[in-house]
């Protein structure tokens, strides 16, 4: 891996912040090789659009407040369907889950290094799953 260890702190402390917040299937990958405009992408994802808002939120306070980082771009904020948080060293995606599914950017990056994150960030994996399969079951009128 070549990301920087400012960018491997950023991503680590976002994918805490991420996970705090409930975020599904959150995954960090180092693109340095192959992007010459930042070392690291972080993914994260919510059922809803007011969680999609909560996580972009309390990721940006987080680096703020702890590392000084501020963003130098917020995109897709008023939809918050897709917002992305550019740091220069780190870009974070925190997606609603129809968005992440249709997007599938982890096929995009899937032969990047993938970076190691915090115990409570790898947990959400799967979780988008677990939560579409609970939700459809409660519409079927059936508690899973």
């Amino acid at each position: 891996m070549t990301a920087t260890d400012r960018s491997l702190e950023l991503i680590n402390a976002a994918a805490q912040a991420a996970a705090d917040k409930l975020a599904h299937d959150i995954i960090a990958y180092d693109v340095s090789d192959v992007l010459s405009i930042t070392d690291a992408f972080l993914l994260a994802s919510a059922p809803s659009d007011r969680q999609v808002k909560s996580i972009v939120d309390e990721i940006e306070e987080r680096l703020n407040k702890d590392l000084g980082a501020k963003p130098v771009r917020r995109e897709g904020d008023r939809e918050a369907r897709w917002v992305l948080l550019d740091y220069v060293d780190i870009v974070v995606h925190v997606q609603h889950s129809e968005e992440r599914v249709f997007y599938a950017l982890e096929r995009l990056w899937k032969d990047c290094p993938e970076i190691d994150l915090p115990e409570e960030a790898k947990a959400t994996r799967g979780k988008a799953a677990e939560h579409a399969e609970t939700t459809a079951g409660e519409q079927d009128g059936e508690l899973l």
